[in-house]
């Protein structure tokens, strides 16, 4: 089964966990967003980052790669539960794109034994949330 969704930033806390030189640094960042569509939940993040470049006057010409853990709690094609999801991609010119791994056995409620693999793209022209999935 496919789900699709569109998603928003609604926290993001980045610090820094080793800088390397100017230009390149390692952050970890705690996110929140907000999925709406096919896939209606609250989804937290921690994602660890390795910028091999950062741009400090406008961090949107940055170029980083990132590996992230996700929980996923709400509702996925009105089944509610929650459930977990590797994340693993890169930032460049302006633009996120990300592979997804549902973590098997992480899923609870109604999404008991879920598993799959999806994929989000975020930059200026909005952002998509894609899983495919099955139980």
């Amino acid at each position: 089964m496919k789900a699709q969704a569109t998603y928003s930033v609604q926290k993001w806390k980045e610090d820094n966990w080793r800088v390397i030189s100017p230009e390149s640094k390692m952050t970890k960042a705690s996110v929140e967003y907000a999925l709406k569509g096919a896939i209606e939940c609250a989804e937290a993040v921690e994602y660890l980052m390795f910028y091999k470049y950062f741009d400090s006057k406008d961090p949107h010409k940055s170029s980083a790669q990132y590996v992230g853990l996700m929980n996923l709690m709400g509702k996925l094609d009105g089944k509610s539960g929650s459930f977990a999801v590797e994340d693993e991609g890169r930032f460049e010119s302006g633009e996120a794109v990300s592979k997804l791994r549902i973590l098997e056995g992480s899923g609870t409620g109604e999404l008991k034994g879920i598993r799959g693999t999806g994929n989000y793209r975020a930059g200026p022209g909005g952002s998509s949330f894609e899983l495919d999935y099955h139980f």
